[in-house]
């Protein structure tokens, strides 16, 4: 993609990000030499220079973009991520491409932070105030700070040698950073791939060819462990919604609400090849509703958080999710419970098991290794009166 119009002492940034184009540019006084070794002194040299500079017509565009397309702070960091890649590729410099993440993001208002450790590590981290299970986080002043490339460094233990916070006043830093996504990018409909599914539910077949979009991996591939409200409640994008809601919708007419139920959970056992994390990816990794359509495998946690997402934009039913050891599945209240119930805070539920187990679970059943295992409800939906 070629970008004209640039002013002699300027770098033009010009580049697709999802469903749009971003163009800036930047001062090339404000590309700097880094050594790849930083130290405290570099990294505030950095900051100094960069600071002293007009660096602002690129905040603006960033801000700008976020704006326009109403980005979750995770797809605004996806977009300073490549911002930072045009300026710096990654593997040129690694230190530099880090610094140029950070001031970015802490000039668009977060309090985004840097460390260095004894064995030349640069920890990257911002404020977050959300439940995030398994990335590291420091406390700063009693606020917790969560570790954003953490990715890079994933076998080294970034506490053998303790990170030394660069000590830097950025007065406009001051914003808690999100992992909630809640709306996703309307990408371009070429950039879909379609994908046949199929399953047999009371003896009948049932065939969908879903539109389903491979740059949903590329955003999720280092999202974190966020809590399950977070994680249950990420969307389809708009492509793959209109390839399957409305198919599901169109398959449940002349069904009354629980049998209605019983074949969501039905599609979600089966029309998908199950493969425990720890064996499919080496780790536990939790798929959103999207990327459980688009994989080949996927585990419990997978088929729990897109059966909540189908039973709640098709029915709207209060549902809450049930944690064991070794497996999550979901409850669902209906007007009258089903099979053996499990009452909370007053309202009854009926067990709903999206993953395949040894019998053909009913509504109501919950598998007989499970039923004498305590459990833990890790979320509880309850529907908004609009």
């Amino acid at each position: 993609m070629c970008c004209l119009n640039a002013r002699a002492d300027d770098q033009r940034i010009c580049f697709e990000f999802y469903n749009g184009t971003f163009n800036s540019q930047i001062d090339r006084a404000l590309i700097l030499d880094v050594p790849a070794q930083l130290s405290q002194a570099s990294v505030k040299d950095f900051y100094r220079q960069l600071n002293a500079g007009n660096y602002q017509p690129v905040i603006d565009s960033l801000t700008a973009y976020k704006n326009r397309y109403q980005l979750n702070d995770w797809l605004y960091y996806q977009l300073i991520r490549k911002t930072a890649q045009q300026i710096s590729p990654k593997t040129d410099n690694y230190g530099r491409y880090t610094l140029y993440k950070w001031f970015l993001l802490a000039k668009s208002g977060y309090d985004a932070r840097l460390a260095l450790t004894g064995d030349n590590k640069v920890i990257f981290y911002v404020l977050n105030d959300e439940d995030i299970s398994d990335i590291p986080s420091f406390k700063v002043d009693g606020e917790k700070y969560m570790c954003l490339n953490y990715h890079d460094y994933v076998r080294a233990d970034i506490n053998q040698y303790p990170p030394v916070p660069v000590m830097l006043n950025i007065p406009e830093a001051k914003k808690a950073f999100s992992y909630k996504v809640t709306r996703m990018p309307n990408f371009k409909a070429a950039d879909y791939q379609e994908k046949e599914l199929q399953f047999t539910y009371r003896h009948k077949v049932y065939y969908f060819n879903i539109k389903l979009n491979p740059d949903v991996e590329t955003i999720f591939m280092n999202y974190p462990g966020v809590d399950f409200e977070t994680y249950f409640n990420i969307p389809l994008s708009k492509e793959t919604y209109s390839s399957l809601i409305p198919l599901l919708k169109q398959n449940l007419k002349g069904m009354n609400q629980k049998k209605g139920v019983d074949y969501l959970m039905h599609f979600t056992r089966y029309a998908f090849l199950y493969e425990d994390d720890e064996d499919n990816y080496g780790k536990e990794k939790r798929l959103s509703p999207e990327e459980t359509l688009f994989a080949k495998y996927s585990d419990c946690d997978d088929r729990a958080a897109l059966f909540f997402y189908l039973v709640k934009e098709i029915y709207n039913l209060p549902m809450i999710a049930l944690l064991y050891p070794t497996h999550i599945t979901m409850a669902v209240q209906f007007s009258k419970p089903v099979g053996s119930p499990i009452v909370y805070k007053g309202n009854t539920y009926s067990v709903c098991e999206p993953t395949p187990q040894r019998g053909d679970l009913r509504i109501g059943q919950i598998s007989a290794k499970l039923k004498n295992v305590p459990y833990e409800v890790v979320y509880q939906y309850v529907p908004q009166v609009k």
